[in-house]
């Protein structure tokens, strides 16, 4: 599965986040965009807890998944709450 994420983070803590997502396979293509393609459903979802351990109320993450049952899926985590939007393609 594609996976891209994208990190505006407020605090000091973006070196913190970068290296969780070093850790799972991804790599910088873009300032506080990061892209995967070998991460599977498991691995992300102990990413989503990694993330939400090291961010605050303050910090805002978008992850677009593809494929993932023909659909693109898109997890955002805004004040401590992850949502989740899937869209048909």
């Amino acid at each position: 599965m594609f996976v891209s994420v994208f990190c505006d983070i407020s605090a000091d803590n973006h070196q913190e986040v970068s290296l969780i997502l070093s850790q799972y396979g991804f790599s910088e293509v873009m300032k506080n965009l990061f892209e995967s393609s070998s991460v599977d459903e498991d691995e992300l979802a102990r990413l989503k807890l990694d993330i939400d351990r090291s961010t605050d109320s303050y910090d805002n993450i978008r992850i677009y998944q593809y494929p993932m049952d023909d659909t693109l899926v898109i997890s955002a985590m805004e004040k401590k709450k992850w949502r989740k939007i899937k869209v048909v393609l």
